[in-house]
């Protein structure tokens, strides 16, 4: 065994060598309380992304602060900063370059920028763990059309973080009886609309505050499951059927025809093709969770594409929700 272990070092480069008991140490260093490996935590997973010099600088800092880190956020010529829930705080010696975010967009696309230029289109990637990364830069528009980014300008790494319980204290609100109603999420973007919709699914799923049900999730953007590659990343429930990558309304057919759900979610109503399969979906009889960007019941009423929500009587109850010194609030509405 100690011959073997004496082979592997002498096979190792010194600087490579270096960064591999680097790199052990610093996961092995901190733990939760629990005991949970540092490695295994959203933050690591979403620091991974970084080039070495930025990693190694978040992987310095305290522990109990990267807990509460919403996104990484990177300007070229800034400081990097961390997003908490009272505002954005820069990491000293962190100046961003055009390299550095080039090399995130690479590492990401594994070195293959052309085979994620679908999502560039859009203005974020998707990445494993649900993790969500926002680019700016100038745009190449083709057909009048964002065809891609060059000189990136700055980028976000919007970390995904299930949150257990949040369900447990809204579903009784959301229910009659005890049989969920279709409920529709409302809040400004970063007020954590998609994090609570998800622990609504999976407490549904489960059963937890009421009899378990079958959900069907048109994960367009790939934020509420983090499906990889077949394997669903964040937890949304054992009786849970997810439909990833494709537009929502697609989505949402092929779960209707073909899983048969009891409930069907959707994040982010964005566009008049999702109101239409929501309002295919209700006369299959299913029961509805949705998100959409607003912050109050008037926003839905003086905006053309939410208005149909109200007045075709979609949803049976609206969850608001918004964020209060850097806590987030919640309060629920019966709709007639």
């Amino acid at each position: 065994m100690r011959s073997n272990l004496m082979v592997r070092c002498r096979d190792f480069p010194c600087s490579a060598l270096f960064m591999y008991i680097v790199g052990h140490a610093l996961i092995h260093m901190c733990h939760h309380e629990r005991g949970e490996r540092m490695a295994e935590t959203p933050y690591i997973q979403a620091a991974s992304i970084l080039p070495r010099h930025l990693r190694t600088r978040i992987l310095a800092l305290d522990a109990e602060r990267l807990q509460r880190v919403e996104e990484f956020r990177l300007r070229r010529g800034q400081n990097m900063t961390l997003l908490l829930g009272d505002g954005e705080h820069p990491v000293e010696d962190t100046t961003i370059s055009e390299d550095d975010l080039r090399t995130i967009l690479e590492q990401v696309s594994r070195h293959s920028v052309h085979t994620v230029l679908g999502q560039v289109r859009s203005g974020f990637l998707s990445v494993p763990g649900g993790h969500r990364i926002g680019l700016c830069g100038e745009a190449t528009m083709r057909e009048g059309e964002l065809h891609t980014l060059s000189h990136l300008s700055s980028l976000s790494i919007r970390i995904a973080r299930p949150i257990h319980g949040l369900a447990h204290r809204i579903l009784p609100e959301l229910c009659q009886g005890e049989t969920p109603c279709s409920t529709l999420i409302l809040a400004p973007p970063g007020a954590g609309k998609t994090t609570l919709l998800r622990d609504l699914i999976r407490a549904i799923s489960n059963g937890e505050g009421c009899p378990a049900l079958r959900v069907g999730v048109a994960d367009e953007r790939g934020e509420l499951a983090a499906m990889w590659e077949g394997s669903i990343q964040l937890d949304v429930g054992r009786h849970t059927d997810v439909m990833s990558g494709c537009p929502k309304a697609q989505g949402m057919a092929v779960l209707l025809r073909g899983m048969n759900p009891q409930v069907l979610a959707v994040d982010e109503i964005t566009a008049e093709e999702d109101i239409q399969a929501i309002t295919w979906a209700v006369g299959c009889g299913v029961t509805l969770l949705a998100t959409a960007h607003g912050s109050k019941q008037e926003d839905l009423r003086r905006r053309p594409l939410y208005r149909p929500l109200l007045e075709g009587r979609l949803f049976q109850r609206l969850l608001t929700v918004e964020r209060r010194k850097g806590q987030r609030i919640w309060s629920v509405e019966v709709l007639s």
